[in-house]
C-alpha cells in the first residue's frame, strides 16, 4: 500500500466503526467543556464525568464558579488528581473570563492558551468540539496510533499534530480525532493489546511494531 491508500484505509475503517461519535466529556456549554477537559488531565474520563456533575451543581458558569474558593473547588474535584493546580486553574480562569470576555469563553485557541492550566491540547478540544471548528488535538491514543499506523515518527506530540494535520483533510479533522481515540480505547490500547481485534494496525502498522508485537507474544508464550 501506498501511504496515501494506507491513510484512507484508516479513515474508511474509523468511519464504518464510528459512523456516530459519543463525546467522551459530559458538557453543556464551552465553558463546562472547558472545566471538563482541564480536568480530564492525567485522569480518565471516567472519572471526570462522575466528578463534573458534583462541581456543576454548585457552579456551571464564571460567574457561580468564582464564589467558590480555590479551596471549596480543591475539595470537590480531588478524585481526578492534580487537584492544587486545577483548582487554581479553574478559578483564575473563570475570573478572567468574567473580567476579559464578559463570562463568555472566546473560540480561538491562541486566546484560551493565555489562560491558566489551559494548554494547546485543551485548547483545541473547546475550539473543536464547542465551536466546531476545525484542530486535531493529540492525546496519548493519538499519538501512539499515529506510530503504529507508520503516519508519525513519535518524536513529540506537537510532531504528531503537525503530520496528522498535513495527512487529513481539514474537514475530517473534528471527528477523525476523537474517532481514533475511541479506536485507540477499543482497539489498540497500550496495554492488553491484542493484534487481531486491530485490523487498521494488522492491515497498514509500521513493519518494527509489527515486528515488536510478534516477538514480544512469542517470548511471553
Amino acid at each position: 500500500m501506498t501511504k496515501a491508500e494506507k491513510v484512507d484505509f484508516a479513515i474508511r475503517t474509523l468511519q464504518k466503526i464510528y459512523p456516530t461519535i459519543p463525546i467522551p466529556l459530559d458538557h453543556k456549554d464551552p465553558y463546562t467543556l472547558l472545566i471538563a477537559v482541564l480536568l480530564s488531565a492525567q485522569s480518565t474520563d471516567v472519572r471526570v464525568n462522575q466528578i463534573t456533575p458534583l462541581l456543576f451543581a454548585k457552579a456551571d458558569n464564571p460567574y457561580d464558579m468564582v464564589k467558590l474558593s480555590v479551596e471549596e473547588i480543591r475539595e470537590i474535584i480531588k478524585p481526578v488528581g492534580l487537584s492544587p493546580m486545577k483548582s487554581k486553574g479553574i478559578h483564575g480562569l473563570s475570573k478572567i473570563l468574567i473580567e476579559k470576555y464578559n463570562g463568555v469563553v472566546p473560540s480561538d485557541i491562541a486566546l484560551l492558551e493565555e489562560f491558566p492550566a489551559v494548554g494547546h491540547k485543551t485548547a483545541s478540544v473547546v475550539v473543536s468540539q464547542a465551536f466546531g471548528i476545525p484542530a486535531f488535538p493529540v492525546d496519548t491514543h493519538i499519538h501512539r496510533l499515529m506510530y503504529r499506523w507508520g503516519f508519525s515518527n513519535g518524536k513529540n506530540v506537537v510532531q504528531t499534530e503537525k503530520d496528522a494535520k498535513r495527512l487529513f483533510a481539514k474537514e475530517l479533522w473534528n471527528d477523525l480525532h476523537l474517532q481514533i481515540i475511541w479506536y485507540g480505547r477499543e482497539y489498540s490500547p497500550a496495554r492488553g493489546w491484542n493484534l487481531d481485534k486491530d485490523i487498521i494496525t494488522k492491515t497498514i502498522g509500521r513493519k518494527t511494531v509489527l515486528d515488536d508485537y510478534y516477538k514480544n507474544k512469542k517470548s511471553s508464550q
